[in-house]
């Protein structure tokens, strides 16, 4: 069997995606629909527990929005079977949570943004918003949900 183009990438970042996350309830991971993939959100791997501005740095808050998009790639890779199979990233939306004063709620993204580009180049690129937020599940550092287009 041969490597896709996208694991062949994966492999050269050094990323070996986990086992898909299952939800935590009576909702999908993954919905397609008309050519789209709309992904559940999904925080970082580990579970880590704070908010950013208190418990974690910006830096640190970059890496768990990288994580939470890896968590993403695996959503997608076990519902479509090959990543090759993106067309494009469209929109990610990232809940940062945070405290009051905490400024850099889009550096914080950026971690999931470059992840996008670094495993798809320009189809990578996508439309975006991030908020922050005075709690999310579980008290995780930061959700993101996305869209993606796929080949039909």
């Amino acid at each position: 069997m041969s490597i896709s183009l996208i694991d062949k990438k994966l492999l050269a970042l050094n990323i070996t995606l986990p086992e898909a996350s299952e939800p935590a309830a009576k909702y999908a991971n993954v919905i397609i629909v008309n050519g789209f993939v709309f992904v559940s959100g999904k925080g970082p791997a580990g579970n880590p527990k704070g908010k950013l501005g208190i418990d974690f740095t910006t830096e640190q808050g970059y890496q768990f929005a990288r994580q939470a998009g890896i968590e993403v790639l695996a959503v997608l890779k076990s519902e479509l079977g090959s990543l090759d199979k993106v067309k494009r990233a469209v929109k990610i939306q990232g809940f940062v949570n945070a405290s009051g004063e905490f400024e850099e709620h889009h550096k914080v993204l950026n971690g999931f943004s470059d992840l996008l580009y670094d495993v798809f180049d320009d189809k990578g690129v996508h439309a975006r918003s991030v908020f922050g937020a005075v709690s999310v599940r579980n008290n995780l550092p930061i959700i993101v949900d996305s869209i993606f287009e796929i080949e039909k």
